[in-house]
């Protein structure tokens, strides 16, 4: 991860090195924050954010979920972004933004304390992915068991949350694989430990729904759209752990990571362990949207300069 120039904090850009918060933020000692990954990307006519609208609405249905007040609206924190990416000449980058509580009061109830809010632009290149893009990566099902829809609000963007994938992608680095695959208390497949999770099977896409406690995830939802737009069957609905086995090919979806093939699943080999010609197909397509070559999709970019 390199470094970047200014960070934009509560309304003023920062120098890189001078962007700090307090030991005894609250956000720090019990997780109470929300955040989202945005990508921004090169295309013909300058760079362009993807998707930034429902990132920032997704980010306040999170903040809702934590009784958080952000002390601006919408377009305020969308022009805010815009100006960050700006400051920073960065065309290709990985937007990260957080909202939490702060310094004050360091009890449970995080109420008393002000939101603050951060926008960094980082050059980020720990995605998952192969050298070899023809590769599928090397995944496993965790023994951590994807946090239950009545313990945590599952569907905001919670960094809280991400401690249970980080406890699943530890264990699957220490198993010498690339990433955990996560099952619910209902034992379910719901998603990658940051990632949402689709499989092929006689040409018809299969996903986990969102019931299962699956993020609402922004490159799933255009997945989703790719499907329609390629007449690909997609089917909506509940896969068990021995299920993924079968499947003749499997890809994760993310921000960070895009489309990125799945290999081999708790050693098994998933098709023939690369790419699939649909997770191919996605692929290509996906990328021709994000770079601006698909022109229908123009309203999903927002022009930076």
């Amino acid at each position: 991860m390199l470094e970047s120039k200014k960070i934009w904090i509560n309304g003023e850009l920062i120098d890189y090195d001078e962007a700090k918060v307090h030991v005894l933020t609250h956000g720090l000692h019990y997780g109470t924050g929300v955040f989202e990954g945005i990508r921004s990307y090169a295309t013909d006519d300058g760079a362009t954010i993807f998707r930034l609208d429902d990132h920032i609405k997704r980010l306040f249905n999170s903040g809702k979920a934590y009784f958080m007040h952000f002390g601006c609206n919408k377009d305020e924190l969308r022009q805010s972004i815009i100006d960050t990416v700006k400051a920073n000449n960065a065309d290709e980058c990985y937007i990260r933004i957080i909202a939490f509580y702060g310094y004050g009061k360091l009890g449970v109830n995080p109420l008393p304390n002000k939101v603050s809010i951060v926008i960094a632009v980082l050059n980020w290149s720990e995605h998952i992915k192969k050298e070899n893009r023809e590769e599928g990566i090397t995944t496993m099902v965790s023994s951590w068991m994807k946090l239950d829809v009545r313990t945590m609000p599952t569907h905001a963007k919670g960094v809280a949350n991400y401690a249970n994938s980080a406890l699943a992608r530890m264990e699957a680095i220490k198993s010498g694989c690339d990433e955990a695959l996560m099952i619910n208390s209902n034992g379910f497949v719901v998603e990658a430990s940051a990632e949402n999770i689709f499989l092929v099977k006689d040409g018809v896409l299969y996903t986990p729904p969102i019931s299962t406690g699956a993020l609402e995830g922004i490159t799933r939802d255009t997945v989703i759209e790719i499907t329609k737009q390629n007449k690909i069957p997609l089917w909506v609905d509940n896969i068990t752990r021995d299920e993924l086995y079968y499947f003749d090919e499997a890809f994760l979806t993310g921000t960070a990571s895009e489309i990125v093939p799945i290999g081999k699943i708790d050693h098994r080999i998933i098709g023939d362990g690369n790419i699939g010609p649909i997770t191919r197909k996605i692929q290509n397509h996906y990328g021709q949207i994000v770079r601006g070559k698909c022109k229908n999709y123009s309203s999903w970019l927002t022009f930076v300069k």
